[in-house]
């Protein structure tokens, strides 16, 4: 069965080239450019997991996780959040909110990512 990927990324290029990469991995991926959208598709579309970024347009990523973890019908999604903040204080700040996992952008390589989700979600 073809897993689900919510890809909340305001990025462009990066929502892109994950989207196609994630797609070339037999994944199914939603895209969102704010995480506004991407709280909503999370509520409606029910994906498996979510790689979300922080900094976003409308609502940042700490309150989309928030969000996402006090929802009973999201809440045991796992969350990856996929960012460029590299500080102790935000990476202690997504694991009290709900995360599985963080991932510093300019340190990961997309078969990383993957290999990641797969781990998550026990495939």
């Amino acid at each position: 069965m073809t897993k689900k990927i919510l890809l909340i990324e305001d990025e462009e290029a990066l929502q892109q080239t994950m989207a196609e990469y994630l797609t070339d991995e037999k994944f199914e991926v939603l895209g969102a450019m704010d995480g506004q959208i991407g709280l909503t598709l999370a509520q409606t579309k029910s994906p498996d997991l979510i790689l979300l970024d922080i900094v976003l347009p409308k609502m940042d990523g700490f309150a989309v996780l928030e969000e996402i973890k006090k929802d009973e019908k999201t809440k045991n999604i796992p969350v990856i959040l996929l960012t460029n903040l590299e500080s102790m204080e935000n990476i202690q700040r997504a694991f009290e909110k709900g995360a599985v996992a963080y991932l510093i952008k300019a340190d990961f390589k997309l078969e990383d990512v993957v290999k990641k989700i797969k781990e998550i979600l026990k495939m």
